[in-house]
């Protein structure tokens, strides 16, 4: 392939996204950069306070914990308050904890500023993700999703780089420096993004449209989207165990800690190198396929490492499921930007981010126990086995309400209006037979 034909390429990728999609990349970019903290707590905690190992693990639970909350809050926020405001306030709030590591020592203190820091940090999300959907053309929502996790994986490779150079200076310089670029981050926000947040629907006679009210129960009883979440809570599983249970596998098989840096280093230098090359590739794809596919991937890769033995084929493994997880993070954003009604993307997105959160919080506790009960082989071979039902459930579950990308791009006319209660009224016997058959055909 020739400069100019790879120059092409990266112009395609990049190109026809609006400049306000680009400050929020930005602003992604410069929060992930300084994103110190939670690299380095259990390191503060355990080092400098002297606090013990059990202590640092529970206090960075509690940020997962925090996620738990924060993301159905932030996407309540986010379709109510609007999706700056919602971005400006979280990020200034998880400054504040972020800064205010810096200066308590109490582990009350500590654990409470960390919970509060989950909190905020996953409230920021839905209104990111509904923000891209909002301003992006539905056919270019997911290379712009891919886009955005680029900038995400590229900011914090270069804090894990900065940051480890920088450690000389204290734990809390490096704490204050993560809440200096996060405040910069709102800043970016605040002058540059526009507020995107649907304007309420008027008739021929300019008067208002009652928009059907969607509460988090209405979300939870979106049939398809429920579908959706838990499926990516099963992925979820799988992808977080990893970051647990391979460190340990590796001590059990004699390699040393330098090894596990060298291998997990693996991940981030596949995200920034290929991110792009695979959002080109995958692009315009059946997104059922993606979402089956990626499920494969991770099934595979984690399965394999029961395999492994030496510091290169677990770095194999990881090889695997980072593809799995370059293409399914961007390709689950954009499938629950397609399923949620314009005005309740922030509850959608918000649900959607539980599944993570919830994840977060589950996987670590679990793979811990697991590896140090019935063994690290139990681990992936469960890992394998959850990988593939979730591959299962996207193909047979998901292949109407995600079938096509050129019928969902089709706007909604007034008659149909996309909203939960219009698919769970179009998904009879029959429709549902129809739209297997067509998305077999297109498949």
């Amino acid at each position: 392939m020739s400069i100019d034909s790879l120059r092409r390429s990266a112009r395609a990728t990049v190109s026809g996204f609006p400049q306000g999609f680009w400050w929020l990349w930005l602003s992604t970019l410069v929060n992930r950069t300084g994103a110190f903290v939670l690299t380095f707590l259990s390191l503060y905690l355990t080092q400098e306070l002297g606090h013990s190992a059990w202590f640092a693990g529970l206090v960075v639970a509690l940020h997962g914990l925090g996620g738990v909350a924060g993301s159905p809050l932030g996407g309540l926020l986010t379709d109510r308050w609007g999706r700056r405001p919602t971005m400006v306030t979280m990020h200034l709030a998880a400054a504040a904890c972020s800064a205010a590591l810096a200066v308590v020592t109490s582990a009350w203190a500590i654990a409470t500023a960390v919970l509060l820091m989950g909190v905020a940090m996953q409230a920021v999300r839905p209104s990111i993700n509904a923000t891209i959907a909002d301003m992006v053309p539905a056919h270019d929502v997911r290379r712009a999703y891919a886009l955005n996790y680029w900038a995400l994986n590229l900011g914090f490779a270069i804090a894990s780089i900065a940051g480890g150079a920088a450690a000389f200076l204290g734990y809390r310089t490096l704490f204050v420096v993560d809440a200096v670029a996060t405040v910069l981050c709102a800043v970016i926000v605040f002058l540059r993004l526009p507020e995107t947040r649907p304007q309420a629907a008027v008739d021929k006679r300019g008067e208002p449209v009652a928009e059907e009210k969607v509460s988090m129960l209405t979300v939870l009883r979106d049939a398809p989207f429920r579908t959706l979440v838990l499926l990516n809570l099963l992925v979820c599983l799988v992808f977080t165990a990893p970051w647990i249970g391979l460190p340990l596998t590796m001590a059990g098989e004699g390699l040393p800690p330098s090894s596990y840096g060298m291998v997990i280093a693996v991940n981030g230098i596949v995200i920034v190198g290929f991110q792009l090359l695979v959002n080109k590739l995958t692009d315009k794809r059946s997104p059922v396929l993606l979402l089956t596919l990626s499920a494969l991937l991770f099934a595979f890769g984690t399965g394999a490492t029961a395999l492994a033995g030496s510091s290169v084929a677990f770095a194999a493994t990881v090889i695997v499921w980072t593809v799995g997880e370059m293409i399914h993070v961007p390709t689950n954003a954009a499938a629950t930007a397609r399923l949620a009604p314009e005005h309740a993307r922030g509850r959608y997105q918000g649900v959607m981010g539980m599944s993570w959160a919830v994840a977060g919080f589950v996987a670590p506790v679990a793979a811990g126990a697991i590896v140090g009960g019935p063994g690290p082989d139990v681990l992936w071979t469960a890992t394998a086995a959850i990988g593939v039902l979730a591959a299962v459930g996207y193909y047979t579950r998901l292949r109407k309400a995600l079938a096509d990308e050129d019928t969902l791009d089709t706007p909604n006319t007034p008659d149909t209006p996309d909203t939960p209660a219009t698919r769970d009224a179009l998904d009879t016997p029959d429709t549902r037979a129809g739209a297997a058959e067509q998305a077999s055909v297109s498949a």
